[in-house]
């Protein structure tokens, strides 16, 4: 049952991530993804970049590659071209894969290397202070945005979509969902992309009223429902996958 254990580098642990963060439940998800598929270091290169979720990779017990910031995905789809039989997956954050990182998204759902990004989307810049994300809500309150965010979020969607690759959203409260469209992604033969809802109480959850980061997760249950069928694409708060 925790055979997953044997991808992850347990003398690392505890993390360093805060108390609440949900980058750890990710890894776990990933974790025991990567076990059931039979991914292992000897198959399978993790790569990501800049930010909280960067040091993800650093936890894994396989070859893994912290790179610049928003460079992750360029790096991956070299490591894919150089040797096309490994697993490559990218591990980041909305920061460094939609800011700096965005164009080279772009051009690999173009290109459709055949790569897996999951981006973990907590809405900030939580590493240097809280600073508003491209993910970040309109009119949100941040270290950046104290009188709230002039400019509507990004999505992700369309872009992957345009390409006809598959995308997949799910959240960290939604464990055995985020496992199993995680293990779809990795399984597709082209590039696919996973966004996680994720939690980040320190530099977004306090700002935007929580009192504790359990009720980040429940408004996660609250307020995304499950794609019962399938779609040209998903609602905002909809959780699942589409390939066009």
């Amino acid at each position: 049952m925790q055979d997953y254990l044997t991808l992850l580098k347990l003398k690392k642990l505890p993390t360093t991530w805060c108390p609440g963060c949900g980058n750890g439940l990710v890894v776990k998800a990933l974790a025991q993804a990567m076990h059931e598929l039979k991914m292992n270091k000897h198959n399978t290169v993790i790569v990501s970049g800049i930010g909280c979720n960067g040091r993800s990779a650093g936890y894994f017990n396989l070859e893994s590659i912290h790179t610049l910031h928003g460079r992750a995905i360029p790096v991956a789809e070299g490591i894919k071209t150089a040797n096309p039989k490994l697993n490559v997956i990218v591990l980041s954050g909305d920061g460094d894969l939609l800011a700096i990182g965005g164009n080279h998204l772009l051009h690999a759902s173009r290109r459709k290397t055949n790569i897996t990004v999951i981006c973990v989307n907590n809405r900030i810049y939580g590493m240097t202070g809280g600073q508003a994300s491209p993910t970040t809500p309109l009119n949100a309150k941040t270290a950046s945005t104290p009188f709230g965010n002039e400019f509507p979020e990004i999505d992700v969607q369309p872009v992957v979509l345009a390409n006809n690759n598959l995308y997949a959203r799910s959240t960290v409260y939604h464990f055995d969902h985020l496992k199993q469209v995680i293990k779809k992604a990795l399984l597709d033969k082209e590039f696919s992309f996973v966004e996680v809802m994720s939690n980040c109480y320190q530099g977004y959850g306090k700002k935007a009223g929580y009192m504790h980061p359990y009720e980040i997760i429940m408004d996660f249950k609250k307020n995304y429902n499950m794609s019962r069928s399938h779609k040209k694409e998903l609602k905002k708060n909809e959780i699942g996958f589409v390939k066009k």
